[in-house]
């Protein structure tokens, strides 16, 4: 089904709930890049894929929402991977670990309350961030 209305708007009804709480562009990105992954590959999981891949090379996932990134371009090792469809590279859940430092990463899961963060490493750290939000 399509995510966009002829005038080129995300529909509400068809994003999930973290972008329906997202700005617009953000939700336009997601619709845009479904509906042409659609064209290109059929409903289904790969379409899904190809739309969150291009949100994620211009948004970050931050609480219940999606945020823009200081930066353009891939989130984690695994985006940046031509051989990701295999499975191949780490993914940490719509945390930009590639545009952070693991300073910063440290105090989000600080504001976040995860346990052991002083022992853990960037990717632990992203991985700690995204379970608890």
């Amino acid at each position: 089904m399509p995510k966009t209305t002829a005038r080129g708007t995300a529909k509400q009804s068809e994003l999930p709930d973290t972008l329906k709480r997202s700005p617009a562009k953000a939700q336009r990105t997601f619709a845009k890049a479904h509906d042409s992954a659609v064209k290109e590959h059929g409903e289904g999981e790969r379409a899904h894929r190809v739309a969150y891949a291009a949100l994620k090379h211009s948004f970050e996932k931050v609480g219940d929402r999606w945020q823009p990134k200081a930066r353009k371009g891939p989130s984690d090792p695994r985006a940046k991977n031509p051989r990701a469809r295999q499975n191949v590279g780490k993914t940490y859940g719509g945390v930009d670990v590639e545009g952070h430092t693991k300073r910063e990463l440290y105090e989000r899961a600080a504001k976040l309350d995860v346990t052991g963060r002083s022992r853990m490493t960037k990717g632990e750290l992203a991985e700690a961030i995204a379970r608890k939000q």
